[in-house]
């Protein structure tokens, strides 16, 4: 009759690939995920990781399409970890950064988001924005956080979250408080 052979080893392997993929999905959920959505042609952002921003880490987003005062972003993901920073760029001449998320998720925001700049940010995710205990904003201008499905500015132009095509043209420099927010209804 043959002897089985405890199966301790294989037991301790089990548990070290288990312990390892477990460190391996903790470590990746922590870190910024921003992903742009190429809905904005040649004009889409740049996410640059391990900047170094005010002397520390930081992911770095540039591009987008600028239009006049108005700088346009747009992401399929937009999530900042626990002690993650992530900055937009604020180039000479814009007054509003709008970035929207068109992907089917909510918006972790769990570290610090921030522009370098003066510009108002203004972020939005139909499907929801949570701030986190450890969430923080660097803005030194105005910042809005919406779940709203788009923006109107006036009768000259509506920027849609979900529309996959994002089709931008000039518009006159707007006043902040001279769009609506609104919300629109998804028939099913």
């Amino acid at each position: 009759m043959p002897i089985n052979k405890p199966r301790k080893n294989n037991c301790l392997k089990a548990i070290i690939i288990f312990v390892s993929l477990g460190f391996t999905v903790e470590n990746q959920s922590s870190l910024a995920q921003l992903i742009p959505d190429k809905t904005l042609g040649n004009d889409n952002s740049i996410v640059t990781p391990n900047a170094t921003i005010k002397d520390l880490p930081a992911s770095l987003i540039e591009g987008g399409a600028e239009r006049g005062t108005n700088l346009f972003h747009s992401f399929s993901e937009f999530n900042i970890g626990d002690l993650e920073r992530v900055y937009f760029a604020n180039p000479t001449g814009i007054e509003r950064i709008f970035s929207r998320v068109t992907g089917n998720n909510l918006s972790n925001i769990d570290g610090v988001l921030g522009v370098l700049g003066n510009a108002d940010l203004f972020f939005l995710n139909p499907n929801g924005i949570i701030f986190g205990q450890n969430a923080s904003l660097d803005v030194n201008g105005s910042f809005m956080g919406s779940t709203a499905d788009s923006l109107v500015f006036g009768d000259e132009f509506t920027l849609i979250i979900n529309y996959q095509i994002l089709h931008l043209r000039a518009i006159a420099p707007i006043n902040a408080i001279a769009f609506f927010v609104i919300q629109v209804d998804k028939k099913p």
